[in-house]
């Protein structure tokens, strides 16, 4: 069932079924120019002490929130001007959420991924104007949309020449406000060829379960990205903060960053064992009964 993927180059990060598994990480929009950046710093030392590359990940404007008065973010101006002092200072790729075909050139001159929101996914002049770009392109599979069915938003994004493409899987509505994670959609969307992330943090959203704001279980992201790594991806994809319970988006499904370490290790292992039962079946051959 594990697919053989491209390769998607970010920078000097290789991802794909052939590569290590890659983590996006980051706080769910920027609340603050010094603490993203050390954020950023902490998730850099964690990873790179784990050995697994990352991708750091912060909105400058949360464009879908709930609430009219929810914080968006700083705006796409200061936004981009804070992940690009992350990439000089700390040398790690970044990436943002583009809402519209406008903020697609601005983004792309800072943002080594643009990423298209699960609830734009479908959207094709906004899909092609990102794949125009030339950028890595992660395109988030909307909460609404069954996981064959992406292929044709690879098509348009591959329609522009533009082969660097990832496919997240964030959840599908499940009744209201919640979602349930199918892991079926990873071999599924693998076999169109191209690198599939799990987001984690976001499969256990409550969409708009607190009234005003979106809900969320933290507590069961560790057993879902257990299995989404026992399935097989290329990635994990994670928002994190220090004290989520004081975070301005996103709070109730994000994971302290505390807890980030044993989470990753626990990754490592799960994809080590994967790998070495690959490696004998592939050896052995087909088993007879």
């Amino acid at each position: 069932m594990n697919s053989v993927t491209r390769t998607v180059q970010v920078g000097n990060i290789s991802i794909g079924s052939q590569h290590r598994i890659i983590l996006i990480a980051g706080p769910c929009v920027i609340e603050d120019e010094a603490e993203t950046i050390s954020l950023a710093k902490d998730l850099f030392t964690i990873c790179k002490e784990k050995g697994i590359p990352l991708i750091f990940k912060s909105s400058y404007d949360k464009a879908n929130r709930s609430c009219l008065n929810s914080y968006r973010g700083p705006g796409i101006r200061q936004g981009l001007a804070i992940l690009q002092q992350v990439k000089e200072k700390l040398g790690i790729p970044v990436l943002s959420d583009v809402h519209c075909r406008q903020e697609v050139d601005q983004a792309a001159k800072v943002l080594d991924v643009i990423q298209i929101p699960a609830f734009l996914c479908r959207q094709t002049d906004l899909l092609m104007s990102a794949g125009q770009t030339g950028k890595v392109i992660n395109v988030k599979k909307g909460q609404f949309l069954a996981p064959w069915d992406v292929r044709h938003v690879v098509e348009k994004i591959s329609s522009t020449g533009n082969q660097q493409i990832l496919i997240t899987e964030r959840g599908t509505c499940f009744g209201y406000n919640q979602l349930v994670s199918d892991f079926r959609a990873l071999p599924i969307m693998r076999n169109f060829g191209y690198p599939v992330i799990y987001d984690a943090t976001h499969s256990v959203q409550q969409p708009g379960g607190l009234g005003v704001s979106s809900g969320g279980q933290r507590e069961f992201v560790a057993p879902l990205v257990r299995a989404a790594v026992a399935v097989g991806c290329d990635g994990i994809f994670l928002e994190v903060h220090r004290e989520p319970g004081r975070a301005l988006s996103d709070g109730p499904n994000m994971v302290p960053i505390a807890e980030l370490p044993s989470l990753l290790q626990q990754i490592l292992k799960i994809r080590k064992a994967v790998e070495n039962e690959d490696r004998e079946n592939t050896s052995s051959g087909p088993k007879g009964y």
